[in-house]
């Protein structure tokens, strides 16, 4: 798995990668606006010059927020999600972060159990947070 950050021309993979894997999801110009924002940062993998996983945060003075992270359906359960956090998290650290949040839809296990592995606890619920009225769990960690 060959890691890097995202460059321009990774939107367009991003994006089909982020319409397979959630029902609300960010499209390609809500990316590039975000990429092109001086406190983001976006890490991927890729495996033969395909992305296969992806991750985005922000980092505002010592706070860092992940705004974005998934791995496309044929490379899931295989670690790539773990290791976009994990690089997600040293990226934050290294710009200054020392608490680093997100939300997370209360019914997606797989990433709840990733995040608590990974070291984040739950703060509190936000009441039907997406626009299909699911509530979020926002999560914290000390980095």
């Amino acid at each position: 798995m060959n890691g890097r950050f995202w460059e321009i021309g990774d939107l367009d993979a991003i994006a089909r990668i982020e319409a397979e894997s959630f029902s609300d999801p960010w499209n390609r110009r809500m990316l590039a606006e975000e990429f092109l924002s001086d406190r983001f940062f976006g890490v991927l993998l890729e495996e033969d010059g395909a992305v296969t996983a992806y991750g985005g945060a922000t980092v505002t003075v010592d706070e860092a927020e992940i705004e974005l992270i998934a791995t496309a359906e044929m490379y899931r359960r295989c670690g790539r999600g773990e290791k976009i956090l994990q690089d997600l998290l040293a990226e934050a650290k290294l710009r200054g972060a020392k608490k680093v949040y997100l939300e997370v839809r209360v019914s997606n296990t797989a990433a709840l159990r990733l995040y608590l592995k990974n070291g984040f606890s739950g703060l509190y619920a936000r009441s039907r947070y997406y626009p299909d009225g699911e509530d979020a769990l926002v999560m914290v960690r000390t980095l």
